[in-house]
């Protein structure tokens, strides 16, 4: 089943039909959203678009489909094949992860118990984020990365829909099978999100490497830990660091010998280093390279990429180590 098959078939019988005479390449559709009694928006190529009833692309909102609560409703049910109670864990984090590896984020009125969520109902948005393999997107980048056959400690700094998830899941898929110039690497992947290795039903949809451990709908800080004492990974993937748990817990990764390569979100060095978290982390060198994407050009894109000190190896109109 391909992509475009795998989506129709999650989705009301208006918004299948609708989407189905659209036409689009679905392998360059990022996002599509549905928000009750608003427009049908899609995310193709980088750019938002209104998807009108009889299945055309357009940037006019009168000429919108607007989706309904029976949209909704329906929708919910095929996502979870009428058996929603089955996926109550991941609704509960705000997101199921479908067959193919897509992600659908999840929003309504919640049910807590004090600062815990305890399910989700009236669910009137959602946001399907499909997933995409582009192998070889980090064929510039790794000869950065790579010394004497070790992986350096790395950040990957990039603008939200810029591809640093499918970047890192290509760096994590090229250290652990190993290349023509090293050997493979044992991989722990700490995949809070479901993002980097798209586990359905626990097997990774996306291909992550021979060597590589995936710790699936895990909080970071504590996955990190587990993959440690458990799996022994010379190196660590995890997608979105932030909290301050989670960079006390790269700290001690990276005491015990194990390498981390994360992602986070900014458009600049200079706005990673305005984050009060990081700035330790930055100013005491634990990052030995950072790369910086951007929005111009294909997905992955590399602006820039810089060594501990922030001295820049490669900008991408030229190459300093060359």
């Amino acid at each position: 089943m391909n992509k475009r098959e795998q989506l129709l078939k999650i989705f009301s019988h208006n918004i299948r039909g609708a989407l189905s005479q659209t036409g689009i390449d679905f392998e360059q559709v990022q996002e599509i959203r549905l928000r009750i009694h608003a427009p049908l928006f899609i995310c193709y190529k980088n750019k938002e678009y209104y998807v009108t009833r009889d299945g055309r692309v357009s940037q006019a909102e009168r000429e919108a489909y607007r989706v309904s609560r029976e949209d909704l409703r329906e929708t919910m049910e095929l996502i979870g094949s009428y058996s929603l109670y089955a996926y109550e864990d991941e609704i509960r984090q705000g997101f199921i992860t479908i067959q193919g590896g897509h992600r659908v984020g999840i929003a309504g009125k919640t049910v807590t118990d004090g600062d815990v969520v305890r399910s989700m109902k009236y669910i009137s948005f959602l946001n399907i984020r499909l997933a995409h393999e582009i192998k070889g997107c980090a064929d510039q980048i790794l000869p950065y990365i790579m010394q004497h056959g070790k992986v350096m400690q790395t950040l990957i700094v990039s603008p939200p829909r810029c591809g640093k998830t499918t970047l890192l899941r290509d760096l994590v898929r090229q250290i652990s099978n190993g290349t023509d110039r090293t050997e493979g690497i044992t991989v722990g992947v700490v995949d809070e999100r479901s993002e980097i290795g798209a586990c359905y039903m626990g097997e990774p949809q996306n291909e992550l490497g021979i060597r590589t451990d995936v710790l699936d709908c895990c909080p970071k800080a504590k996955g990190m830990m587990m993959l440690i004492r458990t799996m022994s990974p010379q190196v660590i993937a995890i997608d979105e660091v932030g909290s301050k748990e989670e960079l006390e817990a790269i700290e001690y990764a990276s005491n015990c010998g194990c390498k981390m390569i994360a992602t986070i979100h900014g458009s600049s060095m200079e706005d990673v280093k305005q984050k009060p978290v990081l700035r330790k982390m930055i100013e005491e060198k634990m990052f030995e390279r950072y790369i910086l994407l951007d929005s111009c050009g294909q997905v992955g894109h590399v602006a820039g990429i810089f060594d501990a000190m922030g001295n820049p190896l490669y900008h991408e109109r030229r190459d300093v180590g060359k």
